[in-house]
């Protein structure tokens, strides 16, 4: 399969590459909602029978979900740039969460491979969302999370009118974490006891109501549900009556050199999943009362799959392996939700392999932006439309880093059914098929050598392409000594009560 038609896709968008269908109406409103640690099944409608999230799955019910949504990334700031940019995380140059070591030789844990060099911040030479958006006559807002470098790069100097809370900072750390006190400089503290989604939600519903006359395009990227793990008390109470009520119980099994939870059942985690739905609620609420809801285009997703194996591990992923920090599954395979009853039809759900890059692009298309640059994504366009699916393609991953969850250095291809995940540590490969064994218990690669060997050539070449970096050997480090993180490939082992 050639590389640029099936995964690097180069293009370029103008005014003149829309549907006449789409042109002659007024563009639509766009609200881009971004969860932050969200696993795919931490929602209702995705099976959660725990969490309660049924704005969440309003959303779902008068739109679509997506059953195979993908993080462009298994950690936070990576995705963000690709959602922002529409390009792979490798040609960015942001490929871990900003704030590791930045380089080789800051490098202080006892691994067999020093991770490769990353970019600490979102160069101003990258298109973002805001900018495009911006540039097509929208009114731009910013809330929540941005992780995308230090003061200079955050969303003001991004193409967004307004940031409320957009900081370099990774979590809303500080003296009253998810409340005000909320010692952010882009966020001025509220009264006593406030909440930080409903905070946000309410400065998303008062940009929303101010450009109520105009196309407005709004981006609100959740702090929740990303560590430190801080609830409403009555939340947290509501949820530890149910969780005695279904008499669940914390049980782990072992992603080595972690112990990965294997049960929806943290009280907190479940107030914040429920904090998170509320916002939204609120955000429909002020759509419905505007009258605005019929023709704005809603995307809500995640930026990786749920915390399982580290500070907590608050979430279960199962049936999908592993969660945040790992190459399969569970860490990126997202929730991706999507309304617009304009043109969506309610109740779909979509099977179609998606990607971070590729909302970059729709937003483009729906908002009939001329984009100048090269971009990575495909337009969801006619999959909402019902119109065409999308042209086949591979998505691949590249992770050359040792995250904070367990995970080691890799990267991985998917192809139709199948996925290929290659550990740089030890040279592993692992092949799965995701249509039989979507847990991905089964590693087939040596019953399928010629498949390998096809996935992995078109990998190196999709490497090549988006100039991805490789972690090299770690000459400090020393076998007698503990590792920074367990040798050897990943493994699923016997369940344990904890």
């Amino acid at each position: 399969m050639p590389i640029v038609k099936n995964i690097a896709t180069l293009l370029f968008f103008t005014l003149s590459g829309l549907s006449p269908a789409l042109s002659a109406v007024q563009p639509p409103n766009v609200i881009f909602l971004l969860a932050d640690d969200l696993g795919q099944r931490d929602l209702g409608c995705y099976g959660s029978t725990f969490y309660e999230t049924p704005n969440l799955d309003r959303i779902a019910r008068e739109g679509a979900r997506f059953t195979q949504g993908y993080a462009a990334c298994p950690v936070c700031s990576p995705t963000r740039a690709a959602v922002q940019t529409g390009r792979w995380p490798q040609r960015t140059g942001v490929t871990d969460y900003i704030g590791a070591a930045l380089k080789p030789e800051l490098w202080k844990r006892n691994t067999l491979l020093l991770p490769a060099p990353y970019a600490d911040r979102l160069a101003h030479e990258e298109v973002t969302m805001g900018e495009m958006m911006k540039s097509a006559g929208y009114a731009t807002f910013f809330a929540g999370k941005w992780h995308l470098g230090p003061e200079g790069h955050w969303p003001e100097d991004q193409g967004y009118d307004i940031n409320m809370g957009g900081v370099d900072r990774g979590g809303p750390y500080g003296p009253g974490r998810y409340f005000t006190p909320y010692n952010n400089p882009r966020l001025p503290d509220g009264p006593p006891g406030e909440h930080l989604p409903d905070r946000l939600a309410a400065e998303t519903c008062k940009f929303i109501e101010a450009n109520k006359s105009r196309p407005f395009f709004a981006c609100y990227a959740f702090y929740d549900v990303h560590t430190p793990l801080n609830a409403r008390k009555d939340l947290e109470a509501k949820y530890e009556a149910k969780r005695q009520k279904l008499g669940l119980e914390a049980k782990f099994g072992r992603e080595e050199p972690r112990d990965v939870r294997l049960v929806q059942e943290h009280v907190t985690y479940a107030a914040m999943v429920e904090a998170m739905d509320l916002a939204v609620g609120k955000i429909l609420a002020k759509l419905d009362e505007l009258g605005l809801a019929e023709n704005t285009l809603i995307i809500f997703t995640s930026d990786n799959g749920g915390l399982s194996t580290s500070e907590g591990s608050p979430t279960s992923n199962l049936p999908l392996r592993g969660g945040k920090g790992w190459l399969y599954e569970g860490g990126i395979r997202v929730p991706l939700v999507v309304r617009w009853p304009a043109v969506l039809k309610a109740g779909q759900t979509i099977d179609t392999p998606v990607c971070s890059p590729d909302f970059f692009v729709t937003l483009a298309d729906v908002a009939a932006a001329k984009v100048t640059t090269k971009i990575d994504g495909v337009s969801l366009r006619p999959l909402l439309e019902g119109q065409a699916a999308l042209p086949e393609r591979s998505l691949c991953w590249h992770y050359p880093h040792y995250g904070n969850q367990g995970g080691a250095p890799g990267a991985a291809i998917r192809r139709g059914d199948w996925k290929l995940i290659h550990w740089f540590e030890n040279e592993r490969l692992e092949l799965f098929n995701l249509r039989t064994d979507i847990g991905e218990t089964t590693n087939l690669a040596e019953k399928e050598p010629q498949l390998v060997q096809s996935l992995r050539a078109e990998l190196q070449v999709w490497q090549k392409e988006v100039g991805a970096l490789m972690p090299t050997k770690n000459p400090a480090y020393d076998s007698a000594k503990p590792n920074g993180r367990a040798a050897g490939n990943q493994g699923r082992g016997a369940k344990k009560k904890k």
